[in-house]
């Protein structure tokens, strides 16, 4: 799959913030700031230029922007340039061209090509901070919209049984795949599909890092899969969207535990209350 990258001009500190939010609920993925503005990443097949004109633009007549695309060829470029290793409490994040790190609990090696999720992105680690007060020791868990597999592979790493990984974008299976391999993980399953997988499927641990419409649209997939006292940690959305996330969790069967913020993003750790 190709990507469009829109890059916006003229945009302060300020005006990104509230950028992002309104391109977030566009759908589009990855953000990158520029020395001009604000670069935003969307999967060819979800660029919606009049959407974009109606539910962005119109709310900023000052910013002007520019649309290009990307192959997939020039992406691990586009990355590479970009991407830094990073650690996130125990968890040290590089790709396979930087050096380890001795020492360090857990080690992903992640090569995100087409796909989204390397950590950097406040919700992936706001995910992973919570994911290590949890204790996956023979789990079953779902990684839904898993990206890279960034999160599955943490979980196998810190111990649970069998991980089933879900996405739409056939390059991120593919990605999650290789991901596997190159951490010598082998309890991952990687799939595409939606929620209407998950039929006749159960989970101890959900973990769904997305965006809050479809969070909001798979909640009962979600309680479906849950038995009483699994867990799920949702993230994806801002801590504004925090009330209308609970709020829905709660009318799907779901206890509410903790929650924590980054950036203006959230993430929210919900109980399945039993019958």
């Amino acid at each position: 799959m190709n990507y469009k990258a829109v890059e916006f001009y003229d945009a302060d500190t300020e005006k990104q913030e509230i950028l992002v939010a309104y391109l977030a609920e566009a759908g589009f993925e990855m953000f990158e700031e520029t020395a001009d503005g604000l670069k935003a990443f969307i999967g060819e097949g979800n660029y919606d230029e009049v959407k974009l004109e109606e539910e962005v633009i119109s709310k900023f007549p000052d910013i002007s922007y520019s649309v290009s695309q990307i192959q997939q060829q020039n992406w691990n470029e586009l990355w590479e340039k970009n991407f830094e290793p990073m650690q996130i409490g125990d968890v040290y994040i590089r790709a396979p061209f930087h050096e380890s790190r001795p020492g360090v609990k857990h080690e992903l090696i992640i090569e995100p090509k087409m796909s989204f999720g390397t950590g950097h992105h406040a919700t992936t680690s706001l995910m992973i901070l919570e994911m290590l007060k949890t204790d996956f020791h023979g789990k079953t868990v779902l990684d839904m919209g898993c990206g890279t597999s960034l999160l599955a592979i943490l979980a196998s790493k810190m111990g649970a049984k069998s991980i089933l990984a879900i996405d739409i974008d056939d390059w991120a299976v593919e990605n999650s795949i290789e991901n596997c391999a190159r951490n010598n993980v082998h309890n991952v399953e990687a799939i595409k599909g939606d929620a209407s997988a998950l039929k006749e499927k159960h989970f101890d641990i959900i973990l769904a890092n997305i965006n809050r419409n479809v969070l909001l649209e798979d909640m009962p997939a979600y309680a479906n899969v849950l038995p009483a006292g699994g867990q799920i940690l949702f993230s994806g959305f801002y801590e504004s969207d925090m009330e209308v996330i609970q709020n829905s969790a709660a009318a799907n069967g779901f206890q509410f535990l903790n929650s924590d913020a980054m950036n203006q993003w959230a993430v929210m750790r919900f109980s399945k209350m039993g019958d």
